[in-house]
């Protein structure tokens, strides 16, 4: 069983904060309590011996004010948003529950995962819609907040590859996943005007009112666990990324059924 489920993006948490610890940090306690009552999992099973092997999707968000770079899976956490301080409950108590009940359940720490998929008020996904607006004469500007903040920026497809290879081992354990290498939202922007060819210094505007209360400057994973004990590594790089998403809304707004409306651009970042 995967547990996906959050209210995911870091902004809307500071304005529904009680929200995203509803659905963020208790929903985790509800699923695992869930699985414990269906499978009658008391505290005398065995480590794994539960007939529901659970996923519990954790986040590099976890670790905000990072102590160390890069983060591994002893890292310290020091969340900087409501989301985050919801992921790190829910992160232990899946860690709990697999100790006290020996319930096959593991966290995957996810580093910033994206494709042509990601909601649109995300900031790759602002970004590359902003691309393909600008570039079909749809808009001028693109405005966003912070443009030093380095994230580590991988494909979805292979993030989610390496879900399913954490349930698929032998013994519950937790994993970082992510690629090792970061930058900053102003590579990621340059890349993206560069791939449709345009100059981003030309349409993007800085604006304070997309700034976060506390913002977390710098995430960078340290993938070396799953890559030794799962054989899991990304398999699409950062400008393949980019590129894809840029192609992706340019197709996508381009089309004969697009609707050049404000579902296509919330703000973000």
């Amino acid at each position: 069983m995967y547990n996906l489920a959050a209210i995911s993006y870091v902004p809307m948490s500071w304005q529904q904060a009680e929200l995203t610890g509803e659905v963020t940090g208790l929903g985790v306690l509800r699923v695992l309590e869930a699985i414990r009552v269906c499978s009658g999992i008391s505290a005398s099973r065995t480590p794994g011996s539960g007939q529901i092997r659970f996923y519990q999707a954790s986040s590099s968000e976890m670790f905000g004010m990072v102590a160390e770079s890069p983060q591994t899976e002893r890292t310290p956490f020091h969340p900087r948003s409501p989301y985050g301080v919801a992921k790190v409950y829910g992160h232990f108590l899946t860690q709990n529950y697999r100790e006290s009940y020996g319930m096959f359940a593991v966290s995957g720490i996810l580093f910033n995962h994206e494709s042509p998929r990601r909601g649109a008020e995300f900031v790759t996904r602002k970004v590359s819609l902003g691309v393909a607006r600008i570039k079909l004469g749809l808009e001028r500007k693109l405005r966003l907040g912070t443009l030093w903040a380095r994230r580590d920026w991988g494909f979805a497809g292979d993030y989610v590859r390496a879900m399913h290879m954490m349930l698929a081992q032998d013994e519950p354990a937790d994993f970082v996943v992510g690629t090792g290498v970061t930058h900053s939202v102003e590579e990621l922007v340059r890349r993206a005007f560069a791939a449709a060819g345009l100059d981003w210094r030309e349409h993007v505007v800085s604006d304070t009112a997309f700034v976060r209360p506390a913002e977390v400057d710098h995430l960078c994973a340290d993938p070396s666990k799953v890559a030794k004990e799962l054989g899991w590594e990304p398999t699409v790089g950062f400008d393949e990324l980019v590129m894809m998403m840029v192609e992706s809304d340019l197709e996508l707004l381009s089309g004969p059924e697009a609707h050049h409306d404000e579902s296509f651009g919330p703000e973000g970042w």
